[in-house]
C-alpha cells in the first residue's frame, strides 16, 4: 500500500521507482482518480452542508410567516435528498477503483537494492563453509531418500501430485530440524515463540498482501478464509489496526508452521522429488521495527538465518535480490542459497526481506513516536529461520555416503534420541 501524499508530492519519482520493477507509469492515472474522489467528496459534503443550512432556514421563514421562502427551501432540500446518494455512490465507486489501483501496487524497491530484470541479475554477496567432497558421485534427494523413508508414492495417493509421506527415521529427522530451528531461533535469537491461526480471513491476506496478486497460490476454503502460505501472513496480521508507543519497539515474533501452497505459478518446476511441496514446514521470523531501526534488523535476522545453517554445517551463499526479482511486498531482500551436490545447484532456502511500511500501511499498524501527536506506520520485516523441508533435503544431499546411509548433523542429536546415522531399509 502506498501513501497518496507521497504520490502527490512526486509523481515522477514513484513512476520511476515502478519502473525498476518493469512496471508502466500510473502515477497520473492514479492522481486523476484521486482528483475525482476529492472533488466529488467535497460536492458531497457542500451537499450536505447545504441541506443543513436550508433545513435550519426552513423554520426560520416559517416563523415569521415566510410560506413562499419556505416552500422553496423544503424544494431544494427534497432535491438534495435525492441526489446526494447519488452522489456519494459515485465517491464511494472511485474511492474504491483507487484503492484497488493502489492495492495492487508492489512495493518501491529500497535506493541500495540493486537494478536488474530477474534472478541472473541478482548480486552475490559472500558465502560460507566448502562444497563437500565426496569420493563417489553424490545422489539427488528424490534418488536418495525413498530407501530411508521419504515416499513419494503414498503421499501422491492420498493427497496427489506435490504430497510426500514420511516415515520412521525421516519423520523423525524432519521433527528434529524444526525443532532445533524453533528452540535456536527462540532460545538464542531472543523470539517470542507464538502458535498462530493456519486459517485466515481474506482482509488479512491483503493486509500481508498476498491478496490480489498472489491469490491463485492460496488455497481457499469454502467459507472464503484462506489457508496460510506462510505463517508471515498470520504473525503479521498480529499487528493489524492496533497503535503501539515507540518504547514497545523492537517486536520480534516466530512459529514453526505447517504451510500451504497451491504452487500455480511453478508449473513444471521441481515436479521430483521434495523442493517444492504444497504443504511444508518452515520456521518464521518477524519483526516490528522503527524506520530508523529496520536496516539493523534486517542485518540481524539474515544472519540469524545464516547461523542456523552454520550450525548444521551447510555451505551456503547470499544474494541480494535486483529490483526485479524481488518479492511484491517487499523493498530489500537477501536470500541464502544451500548447495546442493546430488543437482549440483545452489537452492534457495531462506529469504530475508524489509518491507518497509507497506504491510502495516495496508493493515493499519501505528506507533506513536515519543513527544508527538501524530501516529506513523512502523516497519515490517520478515525472514525464513529456516525452510524445514528444504533443510532436510540439504542435509540428506550434503551428508550422504556411498553405502546410501546419511548422517546426521551432530547439532541435532538431543532431538534425535541417539540415532547418528539413517540408514536405508531394502
Amino acid at each position: 500500500m502506498h501513501d497518496i501524499r507521497l504520490i502527490r508530492d512526486d509523481p515522477a519519482a514513484f513512476d520511476a521507482a515502478l519502473a525498476r520493477r518493469g512496471l508502466e507509469p500510473v502515477a497520473n492515472s492514479i492522481l486523476e482518480l484521486d482528483e475525482k474522489r476529492r472533488a466529488l467528496t467535497t460536492r458531497a459534503q457542500e451537499a450536505q452542508a447545504r441541506r443543513n443550512e436550508a433545513s435550519k432556514a426552513i423554520g426560520q421563514a416559517m416563523g415569521k410567516g415566510d410560506t413562499e421562502t419556505a416552500e422553496k427551501l423544503k424544494a431544494e432540500v427534497a432535491e438534495l435528498k435525492q441526489t446526494m446518494p447519488a452522489l456519494e455512490k459515485e465517491e464511494s465507486e472511485v474511492a474504491n477503483r483507487l484503492q484497488d489501483i493502489l492495492l495492487a501496487l508492489p512495493n518501491l524497491p529500497a535506493a541500495e537494492t540493486p537494478d536488474g530484470e530477474g534472478e541472473e541479475d541478482n548480486v552475490y554477496l559472500r558465502e560460507w563453509g566448502r562444497k563437500p567432497d565426496f569420493a563417489f558421485d553424490p545422489q539427488e534427494h528424490a534418488e536418495l531418500a525413498p530407501d530411508l523413508g521419504m515416499d513419494f508414492e503414498t503421499g501422491a495417493r492420498i493427497a496427489g501430485a506435490r504430497f510426500t509421506f514420511l516415515r520412521g527415521q525421516m519423520a523423525r529427522l524432519h521433527r528434529a530440524l524444526g525443532q532445533f530451528m524453533i528452540d535456536t531461533v527462540t532460545g538464542e535469537y531472543g523470539f517470542t515463540e507464538c502458535n498462530p491461526p493456519l486459517l485466515i480471513r481474506e482482509e488479512a491476506g491483503y493486509g500481508t498482501g498476498q491478496l490480489p496478486k498472489f491469490s491463485e497460490d492460496l488455497f481457499q476454503t469454502t467459507d472464503g478464509r484462506y489457508l496460510i502460505s506462510t505463517s508471515e501472513m498470520s504473525l503479521g496480521n498480529s499487528f493489524r489496526e492496533t497503535i503501539y508507543e515507540e518504547r514497545d519497539f523492537p517486536m520480534r515474533i516466530t512459529a514453526l508452521t505447517p504451510c500451504f501452497r497451491s504452487e500455480a505459478g511453478a508449473a513444471g518446476r521441481d515436479t521430483r522429488g521434495f523442493i517444492r511441496q504444497h504443504q511444508f514446514e518452515k520456521v518464521e521470523m518477524i519483526v516490528a521495527a522503527l524506520p530508523q531501526d529496520s536496516e539493523e534488523e534486517l542485518q540481524r535476522i539474515t544472519a540469524n538465518a545464516e547461523g542456523i545453517l552454520q550450525k548444521l554445517g551447510l555451505h551456503y551463499r547470499v544474494m541480494q535480490l535486483c529490483s526485479g526479482d524481488l518479492g511484491a511486498t517487499m523493498m530489500k531482500t537477501y536470500d541464502l542459497e544451500v548447495w546442493l551436490p546430488g543437482q549440483g545447484a545452489y537452492r534457495e532456502i531462506s529469504s530475508c526481506s524489509n518491507g518497509g511500511a507497506y504491510q502495516p500501511r495496508r493493515m493499519n499498524a501505528r506507533y506513536r513516536p515519543q513527544d508527538a501527536k501524530k501516529t506513523e506506520f512502523f516497519h515490517l520485516l520478515n525472514g525464513s529461520g529456516l525452510a524445514v523441508g528444504r533443510t532436510l533435503v540439504a542435509v540428506l544431499e550434503n551428508y550422504q555416503q556411498a553405502d546410501g546411509s546419511v548422517d546426521v548433523p551432530e547439532v541435532l542429536a538431543p532431538y534425535m534420541g541417539g540415532v547418528t546415522r539413517l540408514e536405508p531399509h531394502p
